[in-house]
């Protein structure tokens, strides 16, 4: 589903990402794991085309992420890849049902309300459509940032740090969240993390050792 080759990334001339290979199949769930300063957020970037890396392929989907230009790559990274990031970025000024919305209009596939409520109701947010993002709980922000990750049915789901500052029974709620969203979706689920309390739940493992 997705192929990195020889990929480096350096800010102010430290290399703080290095990683000769790296292959995920469609539909495999993946822990990207390291301490902090170790890469595990530019990784990220890297793969949702957030970054473009200082060298080395990223592809994704089939599509090579170096040859698009930033506009095909916008369009490229709605359709097909799902972001949920540890800050929420929920537009405040939006209701739950907007913000969604807002996720397919960048995207450039049409908005789709059938499509929102669906997943809105599939992650028991039918009732906070209207509501705005501080009306609502953590736990329901954070559904509504999922909601707004897969309501493009994508095919790469990323989080970085989607637990770090959850107690043990959320942390177990949102992974499950995102597990059962991705299969949904049939899509390949990335979570970068050094929470050590979801190591055991996902075998695929991929550690970044370094800091910067």
């Amino acid at each position: 589903m997705f192929t990195l080759r020889d990929l480096h990334h350096a800010y102010d001339g430290t290399e703080v990402l290095g990683i000769p290979s790296f292959s995920a199949a469609q539909g495999e769930h993946w822990l990207v794991l390291g301490p902090s300063g170790s890469g595990k957020s530019t990784l990220l970037h890297i793969l949702a085309g957030l970054l473009r890396p200082k060298r080395g392929e990223v592809i994704v989907a089939g599509q090579l992420l170096n040859a698009l230009k930033p506009a095909a790559l916008d369009r490229f990274r709605g359709q097909h890849v799902g972001i949920v990031l540890q800050q929420l970025h929920l537009v405040r000024t939006l209701t739950v049902e907007k913000n969604v919305l807002l996720a397919q209009y960048l995207s450039g596939i049409g908005q789709d309300s059938k499509r929102v409520h669906e997943v809105l109701a599939s992650l028991e947010l039918a009732g906070k459509a209207r509501a705005y993002p501080h009306e609502l709980s953590h736990g329901q922000a954070q559904r509504v940032a999922v909601a707004r990750a897969v309501v493009n049915k994508p095919a790469l789901i990323v989080a970085d740090e989607p637990t770090s500052n959850l107690d043990d029974v959320r942390c177990m709620q949102a992974l499950e969240l995102l597990e059962s969203q991705a299969r949904t979706c049939e899509a390949t689920l990335v979570i970068a993390t050094h929470d050590q309390r979801i190591t055991a739940r996902m075998p695929n493992q991929f550690s970044l050792e370094g800091g910067a």
